[in-house]
């Protein structure tokens, strides 16, 4: 095996990261090798994570990317995945401590592989639930989208922004988006 790339993350400044730490160095020295420490403070609900993306480019074949638990990593059972996945496409073992998720292990392995059955799971479960929703609507007679707007209603739009009123008030006196105003008025261009 090559490096430990560590990942530590809070959510708020105000939080501690001593815990994590300690418990990815423990696990470095035992395992005798060469430790990468990547540490952030922020929400996991943020999209950029400036420090996980810079651990998942550092991270080689034959390294291990090690967290003190897997909600440090991850918000949902599809983003797990995504992650592991991806490392493991690099070669990339990955060790969760408080999880005892381990990839270096034929038990982690098998760990592995469940999730990816749950990932799966999740998303078809999804798909299931919104064509249900979708067939559903449509036998009461409702289809997706926003209704037209008739063509009377578009004159009217047209001849109030022609005398003046802003997109923005017609917008609101309609009950339609700004956009859809512009969108009417440059149909017949």
């Amino acid at each position: 095996m090559g490096r430990v790339i560590g990942y530590c993350r809070v959510s708020t400044e105000e939080q501690n990261l001593d815990m994590q730490e300690q418990a990815i160095e423990k696990y470095s020295k035992e395992k005798g090798l060469e430790l990468i420490l990547y540490v952030e403070k922020i929400s996991s609900r943020k999209e950029e994570r400036k420090e996980l993306e810079h651990a998942m480019k550092a991270a080689t074949t034959g390294d291990v990317l090690v967290v003190y638990k897997l909600d440090r990593l991850a918000r949902s059972t599809k983003e797990l995945y995504t992650l592991t996945d991806h490392l493991k496409e690099k070669g990339v073992e990955f060790v969760s401590i408080n999880d005892s998720f381990d990839t270096t292990t034929p038990t982690g392995k098998a760990m592995f592989g469940m999730l990816a059955v749950f990932a799966e799971f999740e998303r078809d479960i999804i798909q299931q639930r919104t064509k249900a929703g979708l067939e559903s609507a449509k036998k009461r007679g409702r289809v997706g989208g926003r209704p037209a707007i008739d063509e009377k209603t578009k004159k009217r739009v047209r001849a109030l922004f022609e005398s003046g009123e802003s997109a923005k008030d017609i917008a609101k006196e309609y009950g339609i988006g700004r956009a859809t105003v512009y969108k009417i008025l440059n149909e017949n261009k």
